[in-house]
């Protein structure tokens, strides 16, 4: 994803409503502002979202500026109804009307000079871009709640941890829980701190709508499916360039750094998750991060990197020799790895579970006597993040994502092999949309035999 605030874009041109002048000059968008998946698909979701709650009136907070000299990257749920990737904004819906209003901050010429365009209440542009026809200063807000809200009113907001760049609820839910519970700290959550405050101050009943929002992130829709099909490409990209690149002597550092480079060289916003890039016994470190050892001659080495592209991340795990020749014990766990994954993948189809996935993983695991080497899952959902939201016990349809990662870690040998892909359901089975870097073994060795990029600067 490139940034809509500081990234490159297309100047888009607008004519004015029909009933506006003729000769009326158009409306200009400035470079590089766009909304996200676009108007229709944000105007849906939000369209749905209000659908699956029934009434009542919602609101929902966008993060304020960063606090250090870095891109600003918005919380994905506001993002997710919105698409914009600017500061300061809240929305407020009223689920039984279809009402829409976007707060927007005034406008700051000064701040812009500095940082690029930002959204603001005084942009023309806005409705014709996200579709948000009733656009207001922040300033307006509280006094507008003050007039909406009655004591008891029902509002909903989300209660889920705020998820930025990189960002999953598997880490931001702990880390909140742990800041609210640690004695010398206390701090509510932002989501919790919002709630309270349309308590305390207006006398709402504040109702969760997380777990609604959740179940419509499980099901992508095209823009969305499209979106993690880039990140993909870009992620297959990168890994196919480390597989090159591998050579004895040089650093796991190496690697994680080319593979970024790959990634934003592909437009990506970013990585969805820190690299893992771990040689030696080091691959047997589930999710290592260190990237401090050197690669030796004879090591596995196991990768599991991928980028987030316009607010939607891949995960693609790959693992191969150094020096490219497979050892007999390599082999051996590698083919039954790949034959788990394979069985997994075949096991993909509307109607089943993403359990019944993990148990066809699993039974090529054990059956072929390996069950003592297996250290975790075989699936989680993915979407806006790594480890996406969503209920595991739901039947899989069509628009359903997420990953087939067995593996098998023999820490006496110092080998780790995992090998992960993403996977979309469809309406017969599945489509692998990460399958742009190989993973047989003949054709592993073969690409590693390629000069990569990082041979050039020998």
């Amino acid at each position: 994803m490139i940034n809509p605030i500081f990234g490159l874009g297309l100047l888009l041109v607008a004519l004015l409503p029909a009933t506006a002048d003729r000769d009326a000059e158009p409306i200009e968008v400035p470079q590089g502002v766009e909304c996200g998946l676009g108007k229709s698909f944000h105007m849906g979701r939000r369209a749905a979202l209000r659908e699956s709650v029934g009434e009542g009136l919602m609101v929902f907070r966008g993060l304020i500026d960063t606090r250090d000299y870095l891109a600003f990257h918005q919380d994905k749920a506001v993002w997710y109804l919105t698409g914009i990737e600017s500061p300061n904004i809240t929305l407020v819906m009223d689920a039984g009307t279809g009402e829409e209003i976007l707060f927007l901050p005034k406008k700051d010429r000064r701040n812009e000079s500095w940082e690029g365009e930002k959204w603001d209440a005084g942009d023309e542009w806005i409705e014709q871009v996200s579709g948000f026809k009733d656009v207001r200063p922040t300033g307006e807000l509280m006094k507008f709640l003050e007039e909406r809200i009655t004591e008891g009113d029902k509002v909903w907001t989300s209660l889920s941890a705020h998820i930025e760049l990189a960002g999953c609820f598997d880490r931001a839910n702990p880390y909140d829980r742990n800041v609210k519970r640690d004695p010398l700290d206390g701090r509510s959550s932002r989501e919790q701190a919002l709630a309270e405050q349309l308590t305390e101050r207006f006398g709402a009943k504040v109702v969760n709508c997380g777990p609604q929002m959740n179940e419509l992130r499980r099901v992508k829709t095209t823009e969305e499916i499209d979106a993690m099909r880039k990140a993909a490409e870009i992620g297959a990209d990168a890994l196919a360039e480390a597989i090159r690149s591998t050579r004895p002597g040089i650093g796991e550092w190496d690697l994680s750094a080319l593979m970024t480079w790959v990634h934003l060289k592909g437009r990506a916003a970013g990585p969805a998750y820190g690299a893992i890039a771990g040689c030696g016994p080091n691959a047997n470190v589930l999710h290592y991060m260190a990237v401090t050892r050197p690669l030796g001659p004879g090591e596995m080495v196991l990768i599991d990197y991928a980028p987030e592209y316009k607010h939607y991340t891949s995960d693609i795990t790959r693992s191969w020799p150094t020096d490219g020749i497979f050892t007999p014990r390599m082999a051996e766990l590698y083919d039954v790895v790949l034959e788990s994954q394979l069985a997994g993948i075949a096991a993909v189809k509307p109607g089943a579970t993403i359990g019944d996935v993990e148990r066809a993983c699993s039974k090529v695991l054990r059956d072929s006597g390996f069950g003592d080497l297996i250290r975790h899952g075989s699936c989680h959902y993915i979407g806006m993040e790594v480890h996406d939201v969503g209920d595991y016990s739901k039947k899989l349809v069509p628009g359903v994502a997420f990953t087939v990662e067995p593996g098998l870690y023999d820490e006496e040998a110092d080998i780790g092999i995992r090998i992960e892909d993403v996977v979309v359901v469809t309406e017969d089975g599945c489509e692998v949309i990460s399958a742009g870097v190989t993973k047989v073994r003949s054709e592993l060795t073969a690409l590693h035999a390629e000069k990569g990029i990082l041979d050039l600067t020998e």
